[in-house]
């Protein structure tokens, strides 16, 4: 059931209560581990609380829906993991901004979803906690690092979840979940409150089951925050409005470089999704933009970097789990000791990145890097309003295919890195499968257009 159809029930009469005891009863065991924890009572209990809020007449755009959280976003009184067993017992003491906002909606928050540790990840292996299926599939990765949240929407738990996407980790997952997702610009959705991985990358992203309820969640979600210095302080335009807007009059450049990169089947699906959109009224043109091959060495440099930064405050010191050793620096390093293997490896490669003698050869090159390639798409987007390329190069793989080999891991982020580097809006909408799994099309669009991408992903949608 969608997101509005939720909606609508409420409407028509029925409980939010109803609607949660069925959700809860849809997700059952979790077969898939999509979540990290699942209070029935906590959920119940506020859902009582929103019927009392429909009775007294207030207007709830999100009347009841059930939406996921992925656990690194804070919830008053809730742990808070990331995935992590240094956060294992770590309870938010305040709710991060876009959660407020979903209560305001009166969305019902329904639970936090498994992730890779500390979203440092392209499968959900990487949790502390035990990794995600693919509901498609229970033998193959959901994709990460919110595989738990593609995964909650993909099973039907829920019709939307949030995620955190800082090189693709909402697209990917949700490309290979079947299910539509939206990473908006940077700055058009507030960081307060979500776990840092790397601040200039971050950003919160919704996933849905259909366009139009990707659309409504960010509705709820997008606008400036007071409380996050990298708030964009613009007019956010409807993207429900957006909806029905067709792709007529859409410069639609393809990017065939990609399709050369992907899979047989990968390349035909989107090829068929681009004739969808000509078929519509778009216009086609190929394209090519220069310096996508430097995106994922860059990224892989400057996201450890950040990283690297970002979690020096888990020290046992202010926050999560303390291992006492015989002096601090013991201490240190015996809490330190309880990252995982993945954490482990990016907080070298940034602390590398940005050392004495290497820094100019590493993080000062991929910054230059990123720099050109921010350049390159605003001169591609003179000519054309959105980018059309996969989501991903294959579709979902096995179950630890990957996990000894990084690279082949990262390789699963080279279409999504780039649109994150530049920090543009981008997209992931299911056109097709091989072998009954999911292949998502990728849109990627000028700063702060996302009502562009909602038009587009609803013409892409099977």
């Amino acid at each position: 059931m969608s997101l509005a159809e939720h909606v609508a029930a409420v409407a028509a009469g029925e409980t939010i209560r109803e609607r949660a005891e069925a959700a809860l009863d849809r997700v059952g065991d979790d077969p898939h581990h999509a979540f990290l924890s699942l209070d029935r009572a906590s959920i119940l209990a506020d859902a009582d609380a929103l019927d009392q809020r429909v009775q007294s007449g207030e207007s709830l755009p999100l009347a009841g829906a059930p939406v996921a959280l992925k656990d690194n976003l804070c919830q008053q009184g809730t742990r808070t993991t990331c995935g992590s067993r240094l956060l294992e017992e770590w309870v938010a003491p305040y709710d991060a901004t876009v959660v407020q906002r979903l209560k305001d909606a009166g969305a019902l928050l329904f639970g936090k979803t498994n992730l890779d540790e500390f979203a440092m990840g392209s499968s959900t292996e990487n949790s502390a906690f035990g990794a995600t299926t693919n509901p498609k599939d229970p033998a193959r990765v959901p994709g990460g690092s919110s595989g738990g949240s593609a995964a909650a929407v993909g099973a039907g738990y829920v019709p939307a979840s949030l995620g955190s996407d800082t090189g693709g980790s909402v697209r990917q997952p949700a490309a290979y979940c079947g299910v539509h997702a939206l990473k908006p610009t940077y700055g058009r959705v507030s960081r307060f409150g979500l776990v840092a991985f790397a601040s200039s990358l971050d950003q919160v992203a919704p996933f849905g089951a259909t366009v139009a309820d990707v659309a409504a969640v960010y509705d709820v979600i997008a606008g400036s925050d007071a409380r996050d210095a990298t708030s964009a302080e613009r007019e956010v335009p409807s993207a429900t409005g957006a909806l029905g807007g067709g792709a007529r009059g859409l410069r639609v450049g393809m990017v065939r470089g990609c399709l050369a990169q992907a899979d047989a089947a990968v390349a035909a699906a989107v090829a068929e999704s681009a004739s969808r959109l000509e078929g519509a009224g778009a216009t086609l043109t190929d394209v090519g933009v220069e310096h996508f091959d430097l995106a994922l060495s860059a990224y892989y440099l400057i996201a450890p970097a950040e990283a690297a930064s970002n979690l020096a405050r888990f020290d046992g010191a202010r926050y999560g789990s303390r291992v006492d050793g015989a002096d601090l620096a013991e201490t240190y390093r015996a809490t330190r000791a309880r990252f995982g293997p993945e954490v482990i490896r990016r907080i070298v490669l940034g602390t590398y990145a940005l050392s004495e003698g290497y820094a100019d050869e590493a993080y000062v090159r991929a910054s230059r890097a990123r720099t050109a390639i921010c350049r390159a798409f605003a001169s591609v987007f003179e000519n054309v309003d959105l980018l059309l390329l996969p989501t991903a190069p294959t579709v979902a793989f096995p179950l630890g295919e990957r996990t000894d080999d990084p690279v082949a891991m990262y390789a699963a982020d080279v279409f999504t890195v780039p649109a994150s580097l530049a920090g543009l809006p981008a997209s992931s909408t299911p056109v097709g499968d091989a072998g009954g799994l999911p292949i998502g099309a990728q849109l990627i669009g000028r700063h702060f257009e996302e009502t562009t991408l909602i038009r587009a992903m609803e013409v892409l949608a099977p």
